[in-house]
């Protein structure tokens, strides 16, 4: 089945006319200009691919990075460009996830793993669908995982990709720039990193008549198809990147000033465990749902503290400018109330459009603009909710700590 799976890639690559009726060339660009900025570009990463043979590649983003599809066959790409290079892939993709949570996220699941020579990261279409009325937070998370990576790595290259969707499109029609990818190039222009962006080169060639989106890129979630042109793309840029004559030694990117300085570029985990159980609230070592629903990895068989009464509530202290929680939004998801020094209660919903059939590993800032210091968070499950949740459950699995 795997060797079935490589093959149909492989094809779909030489011969992106084997997935429909189309006019896609991958070379032939529908206004004869290219979709990426390479600014600083990949020099280092270079350097080390080609000098040194080794080279630690991370993937970090949500669900259309971890389904795999392009992102495999960019491993592919990356292993027969270098045939002497010994790679680690990093698949740091979690469906549902966006550039806040990958501000929290990035030390466990991609610094810890080691020095990272390029890095991968999209969250156009997750910010547009999970905040589309905070893009303060697309900014800050973006600028959260670029400021952090480079604060512990000033080598690192980033390669920052705006993915397509209907909103997205859209906007391009319509002679915008989606909100989301917007905020993200501030971040990428300031940093000087690479950005490659899809949404508006799959816009281009679908109004070119090239393909179509119901037919033959079939969602968000691309089909065989849609993958292999992401495909095609990246490596179109990386081939333009690789191009240019070998440094002489990597070169540290320049650390410019935060654009915004409540950017979670020290963003972390917080442990469950040291919260102070005021009523209600559990400690379960594995958390499993009981109602059959779906979950994401990560997320479920791991701890989470767990209450589901109106009234329950845990306080927790930290040191920083900001705090929230990483939680699970499932069917039984309602408000929860939360008092941040003593000041008075704000609420916050966390029943989402996607609740209803999935345990949704979620966000919620509680606060971002806090003086940096000490503070004590007290969290309560509200006696009232929603008109579209009927649940009073919380689970949290993570603070979020900046």
């Amino acid at each position: 089945m795997k060797h079935t799976l490589l093959l149909l890639a492989a094809l779909l690559f030489a011969s992106p006319c084997l997935a429909g009726e189309t006019r896609y060339e991958p070379k032939v660009l529908p206004r004869g200009l290219e979709y990426f900025d390479l600014r600083e570009g990949l020099a280092n990463c270079q350097v080390k691919f080609e000098r040194e043979k080794t080279g630690r590649v991370a993937f970090l983003g949500g669900s259309i990075t971890a389904g795999g599809g392009w992102r495999d066959q960019l491993m592919k790409y990356f292993q027969e460009k270098f045939p002497q290079t010994k790679f680690e892939f990093l698949g740091a993709g979690i469906g549902s996830l966006g550039s806040v949570p990958h501000a929290f996220r990035l030390e466990r699941d991609v610094l810890s793993k080691g020095p990272v020579d390029l890095l991968f990261v999209e969250a156009a279409v997750n910010d547009a669908s999970n905040i589309p009325d905070h893009p303060e937070q697309m900014l800050r998370g973006m600028e959260g995982v670029v400021r952090h990576m480079r604060l512990v790595n000033p080598l690192a290259d980033i390669i920052h990709m705006h993915f397509v969707m209907p909103e997205h499109m859209a906007a391009y029609n319509a002679d915008k720039t989606p909100v989301a990818i917007a905020q993200h190039e501030k971040v990428a222009a300031a940093y000087g990193n690479v950005t490659l962006n899809l949404a508006r080169e799959v816009t281009e060639r679908i109004n070119a008549g090239e393909f179509t989106w119901d037919k033959d890129f079939k969602g968000l979630h691309p089909s065989p198809f849609g993958h292999t042109l992401y495909a095609n793309s990246i490596t179109r840029m990386l081939n333009v990147a690789f191009a240019t004559p070998l440094a002489v030694a990597p070169k540290p990117h320049p650390l410019p000033v935060p654009i915004d300085p409540q950017g979670y570029f020290r963003g972390r985990f917080g442990n469950i465990a040291e919260a102070r159980i005021i009523r209600g609230f559990v400690l379960e070592r594995a958390w499993i749902p009981t109602d059959g629903k779906g979950t994401r990895p990560g997320f479920v068989n791991v701890p989470a503290l767990v209450a589901t009464e109106p009234g329950a509530e845990f306080e927790f202290s930290f040191n920083g400018t900001g705090a929230g929680l990483f939680i699970t939004a499932g069917p039984d998801a309602g408000r929860l109330e939360f008092s941040l020094d003593g000041a008075a209660y704000r609420s916050v919903e966390t029943f989402t459009r996607w609740s209803v059939g999935l345990h949704l590993p979620w966000a919620v800032i509680l606060d971002d603009q806090l003086e940096d210091g000490h503070h004590t968070a007290k969290v309560r499950i509200a006696a009232e909710h929603d008109a579209k949740s009927t649940g009073t459950a919380l689970r949290v699995f993570h603070f979020l700590l900046n």
